[in-house]
């Protein structure tokens, strides 16, 4: 009878730390879980691709707090640059930047934004990709990649850089110049379409080739003259700003999917401002390069851009590359203003 009675006082015991337990516990023990947001990057700390990420996260913290669990890879630690189009269309990775060569791989249409002198310059790169014509595009890579593009940014603009000064305004001024080109037959047909004479070189070869005569020019945004030091090996900078470069801040459509349209909308506002911040930064710093090439000495000039962009679109749309591209197309993204 004693142990019968020990045993009932002590599962009463028990049932009232539970139950206690359980009432303490409520609010957070039947909390919605963290939606876990990993980013792959391979941005590096102090570029402006990699610090916009902390901005979305912040915003998502504020306007969805305790939603998100934002997990940000930076310098290529969790997947390799190139590789995470497909780790997202897996699962494998929630969100992450992807370029425009790495959708053309899979959507033939997007390869219209590989071509020189199809965006004028960073506000109509937002404008385009905004607007309709955004929309379009974003869709066909929605149902061909599994990846939903939240928001473009900008990556920077392409100049000339060339090793004895010259007076170039239109293609027809660069006939003959050696213009170093990345490899690829993409690249040394751009390299062609400027009117210059490709020449395939490796990046680390840059240098020398400058400073001995093998190339008499290469291209490439201004922070890479920059960091490159290649104005040491150069007289003179032209901005022809033949590619303006964008890439996309995108998410794995098994994550999308999973999201309310309240999460979504929240996670698309968040990219957007992390986009505001990068190309606000962004700009502000090439248009101090542009002063700081001259304090160094080189001449700056500026071509006849619609000469440019004229041979340019022509030469392209004579050529297999535009056979992919939709039709009207180049003349719709022309008249987004």
């Amino acid at each position: 009878m004693k142990h019968t009675l020990n045993r009932l006082i002590n599962r009463r015991v028990i049932l009232g730390v539970a139950i206690a337990a359980a009432t303490t516990m409520a609010p957070g023990a039947f909390a919605q879980t963290k939606q876990v947001l990993r980013i792959s990057t391979p941005a590096v700390p102090d570029d402006w691709h990699a610090k916009m990420w902390t901005v979305m996260k912040d915003e998502l913290d504020k306007t969805a707090p305790g939603q998100f669990d934002t997990q940000i890879n930076l310098n290529a630690s969790l997947f390799k640059q190139g590789t995470e189009p497909a780790a997202m269309a897996r699962g494998n990775l929630e969100m992450s930047s992807i370029s425009a060569f790495d959708i053309a791989k899979i959507v033939p249409e997007f390869s219209i934004f590989t071509a020189g002198y199809v965006i004028r310059d960073p506000d109509h790169l937002m404008k385009v990709f905004n607007g309709p014509i955004g929309d379009e595009l974003f869709k066909l890579v929605s149902e061909k990649m599994d990846i939903t593009i939240l928001s473009p940014i900008y990556l920077g603009t392409r100049q000339l850089n060339l090793r004895e000064l010259k007076n170039v305004k239109t293609p027809a001024d660069l006939k003959g110049v050696k213009l170093r080109m990345p490899g690829s037959k993409e690249w040394l047909f751009l390299g062609e379409a400027l009117g210059a004479t490709p020449t395939p070189l490796a990046f680390g070869e840059v240098y020398l080739g400058l400073k001995t005569g093998t190339i008499d020019g290469q291209d490439n945004p201004l922070p890479t003259v920059r960091s490159a030091k290649f104005y040491e090996v150069t007289k003179q900078l032209t901005l022809t700003s033949h590619l303006v470069d964008g890439i996309f801040i995108s998410v794995s459509n098994k994550l999308w999917s999973s999201l309310s349209a309240d999460q979504k909308a929240k996670l698309k506002a968040a990219a957007q401002s992390a986009a505001k911040y990068n190309n606000d930064n962004r700009i502000t710093d090439e248009k101090q390069m542009v002063d700081y090439f001259k304090s160094q000495g080189l001449t700056v000039t500026t071509p006849d851009l619609d000469a440019f962009r004229k041979s340019v679109q022509t030469t392209y749309l004579n050529s297999e590359y535009a056979k992919v591209w939709p039709k009207g197309m180049l003349d719709r993204i022309n008249a987004t203003k």
